[in-house]
């Protein structure tokens, strides 16, 4: 490699980077500009939604509002936190029955944002009230759109622009306000567990298991001896007893008068 051209290619480089700088310098040196920011009174304003989830898949989640509207969540992100009984949760931690508190803070405040640019030249030519071209501290002309309402200082003097002539040396001020309004939000987010389900009663059993038994089969029933038709009153049998009776006396009789 030749050494002379590379000391070349060194003093092209700070060549360079000079010619830009004073470039820089000049065209800031040309037209100033400053810019300032003016703030009003902040008005703050608050709104709390509430609801309960009543649907919950992985990062989906259903939650029904107090005015009794659904409103669906899709994908919600692990960043998004709620501060449930003392502790910091997110959308995994989330249970159906979760009741959720959300309370937006809007702080809206005025502001006002002022640029002002300053320019210093000769002028070289003016179309008023339309623009002007200046010479400006480097030499170089420059043409500058005139807003409406521009004035000029010249040696002391105000006027616009069709008090300009050429070869005034004039500077030029021009003030630019635009109000904005700065919002800015803050959301709260809180919640409260559903309630375990009721224990039950001390009383009473958890489990209380029913065995039913088949009864047995009811034995056969004794058949009822059959009752004898009746068939007439007493008094033949108290007859045939007293004529049993008497025949048996006149026989004895009749024995005992043989014997004899």
């Amino acid at each position: 490699m030749n050494p002379k051209s590379g000391w070349m290619r060194v003093l092209l480089v700070f060549a360079v980077g000079a010619i830009i700088l004073a470039l820089a310098v000049a065209m800031s040196a040309q037209v100033q500009t400053t810019t300032s920011t003016s703030s009003g009174a902040a008005k703050s304003t608050t709104k709390v939604v509430k609801g309960e989830i009543v649907y919950l898949n992985g990062r989906d989640v259903i939650i029904k509002m107090d005015d009794g509207t659904l409103r669906h969540f899709n994908n919600v992100p692990d960043s998004t936190r709620a501060m449930v009984d003392g502790k910091e949760i997110g959308i995994k931690d989330a249970k159906v029955g979760m009741h959720l508190e959300k309370i937006v803070t809007t702080v809206t405040t005025p502001q006002v944002i002022t640029t002002t640019k300053t320019v210093t030249g000769k002028v070289w030519h003016v179309s008023p009230p339309r623009s002007v071209i200046l010479t400006l501290e480097d030499g170089k002309n420059q043409e500058f759109k005139i807003p409406p309402g521009q004035k000029f200082n010249v040696n002391g003097q105000m006027t616009d622009a069709f008090g300009l002539k050429k070869g005034m040396v004039v500077s030029a001020t021009q003030i630019v306000e635009q109000p904005v309004q700065v919002v800015t939000q803050q959301a709260k987010l809180t919640g409260q567990m559903p309630p375990p389900p009721p224990p039950p009663p001390a009383d009473q059993p958890i489990l209380v298991a029913v065995i039913t038994e088949e009864a047995p089969a009811p034995a056969p029933a004794e058949a009822a001896p059959a009752a004898l038709p009746k068939t007439g009153s007493e008094l033949p049998l108290l007859f045939m007893l007293g004529f049993s009776s008497l025949t048996g006396a006149a026989g004895l009789r009749f024995f005992r008068k043989l014997r004899g």
